[in-house]
């Protein structure tokens, strides 16, 4: 396709995540400037080094809203002109049932999956809408969508997500700027690892016999929909491996 679009600067939280670098590494393939969001500067110099392209990384704690805006604040003017925006840092904490859940979980998922989704959303937009150009794609989940036993609070900050995504849309009617939420399904990435605290027996058994997505898998749908024609918006992507589909509903058995 002949028209298709290059983005100038790519900014990316959670860069240094799985998800994170497969995105960068898509990016840095076609020379686009990448502005990474992370919470460790080392993990970040590693990122930054790995890339051909001009990049700029930036340490911040996506929990701490005050940090995230005075993270952006701060920011040279010339790294402000974004033109996609990847939410991307998130994650889930926990599978417990809802009445047995640590509630600090609870906070910390929908500070990192709704709010610091939320307040930098807000600040990139502006100037998105100022040049008539720009591109928001949140990376959200078939929980969003698909609720399960242990989801509770990862699964409503999913939702949130998607009708965010679907809202900024109708915000943006006529202002040249893109909305896209990636909503992937199961991938074997640090995810469940984050999830579960470290206990690698439950993380491995989540993948366990199956052929889940790749982070790599997610990092094609993501670059295609922002090098489409800039005319051309995707919605939503929903996407999930061949060995995964929606279940039925649940239901307690007596006897």
């Amino acid at each position: 396709m002949d028209n298709k679009f290059k983005p100038d600067i790519v900014a990316i939280t959670g860069a240094t995540g799985d998800f994170g670098r497969a995105f960068c590494k898509r990016f840095d393939e076609i020379g686009c400037r990448l502005l990474l969001w992370g919470r460790s500067s080392d993990k970040l110099q590693d990122l930054q080094d790995s890339l051909k392209s001009d990049t700029l990384y930036v340490t911040c704690d996506m929990t701490d809203m005050q940090a995230v805006k005075d993270t952006w604040n701060n920011l040279p003017n010339e790294w402000k002109a974004i033109d996609v925006l990847v939410n991307n840092a998130g994650g889930a904490l926990g599978q417990e049932p809802a009445f047995e859940a640590d509630v600090n979980d609870w906070e910390t998922m929908i500070d990192v999956n709704v709010k610091a989704l939320a307040v930098l959303t807000h600040m990139v937009l502006p100037g998105m809408t100022q040049r008539k150009r720009g591109h928001v794609i949140n990376i959200g989940s078939i929980a969003g969508s698909y609720p399960y036993p242990g989801g509770h609070v990862y699964c409503a900050v999913k939702a949130f997500v998607k009708q965010f995504s679907l809202a900024l849309r109708a915000d943006l009617i006529g202002e040249n700027v893109r909305v896209t939420n990636i909503e992937p399904g199961m991938a074997e990435t640090q995810f469940s690892l984050v999830r579960f605290k470290g206990d690698k027996n439950k993380a491995d058994a989540v993948y366990a016999d199956t052929a889940p997505l790749t982070a790599e898998d997610v990092a094609e749908s993501v670059f295609w929909a922002a090098t489409l024609p800039e005319h051309v918006n995707i919605n939503r992507i929903e996407l999930m491996p061949t060995t995964q589909g929606p279940g039925g509903l649940g239901v307690k058995r007596f006897g």
